[in-house]
């Protein structure tokens, strides 16, 4: 991975850099030599992990604190490194719910749904062209093990991450033949903050063994780039991935997920699904 400066270019963005997978990006993608664009809310966390990546890489980091999910802040980010030389996007930023969606409210399942769907989109469609018009590039999307299911008490989440998946595939073909590599990563269940503030669920009480840790699935995303449109690192998560688009019919999917996800709910809800 040491040449994806020389790959892309000198700058790579991370939407979601302040903890989990995105900050897991901003320090292999340093390793690999490349400036890093940290964007998320908490600007504290992102200055820290700036100044951490400069002393053990060497790299000129730039600290970019947005909400993504205010009016225009794609647009906003674009504009504030449009002086730079771009080459790579991650995006990221996630947010998730478990529980019966009737049960949430509507505003908190449509961020769900605004963060990983239009603003991934926003991100894709705006850094693509401008990478697109270079010739070079890369955009890595996130989506999840469970979008090739119907998953109930995850329902819009893994709606939305369906909707990742397949963008991410259609635009690695889109955009390969124009010098932009395009991947999605799947992750299963892996060892971060994020996972550990999902409301509603405990995933101790969940199958497959133990959590992933992120540099095993950032480093699977990373050595994919330029060879395939989506990658899911661990034998498990590639197992059920098969199972889930080859075996499985949907509505059997839909009985698995709610038994083994409605067990896991701390509220007990769905307990007998």
């Amino acid at each position: 991975m040491k040449d994806l400066r020389q790959r892309y270019g000198a700058y790579a963005i991370v939407a979601g850099a302040s903890s989990g997978l995105g900050e897991e990006f901003a320090r292999q993608l340093a390793a690999g030599g490349m400036n890093v664009v940290l964007v998320a809310r908490r600007v504290d966390r992102l200055e820290r992990l700036a100044a951490e990546l400069t002393e053990a890489h060497g790299t000129v980091n730039e600290v970019v604190a947005l909400d993504l999910l205010e009016p225009g802040a794609v647009d906003e980010l674009m504009r504030r490194t449009a002086h730079l030389d771009v080459g790579a996007v991650v995006a990221s930023a996630g947010v998730a719910l478990a529980g019966p969606l009737i049960e949430h409210a509507l505003d908190d399942e449509l961020e769900v749904l605004s963060l990983h769907a239009a603003v991934t989109l926003r991100l894709a469609h705006g850094f693509g062209r401008a990478f697109s018009a270079r010739g070079r590039g890369a955009i890595v999307l996130i989506s999840s093990s469970i979008a090739a299911g119907a998953v109930p008490f995850q329902a819009n989440y893994a709606a939305v991450k369906a909707y990742v998946l397949s963008l991410g595939q259609a635009l690695h073909h889109e955009l390969k033949g124009q010098g932009v590599d395009v991947l999605v990563l799947a992750p299963g269940q892996t060892e971060t903050e994020g996972l550990e503030k999902i409301r509603g669920i405990d995933f101790t009480k969940m199958p497959g063994g133990a959590k992933m840790p992120p540099p095993k699935a950032v480093g699977a995303a990373l050595r994919s780039l330029g060879k395939r449109s989506y990658v899911i690192p661990g034998v498990v998560n590639r197992s059920a991935d098969l199972l889930g688009k080859h075996v499985v019919t949907r509505s059997a999917s839909a009985r698995m997920y709610g038994t083994i996800i409605g067990r896991a709910l701390t509220d007990g809800t769905g307990s007998d699904a």
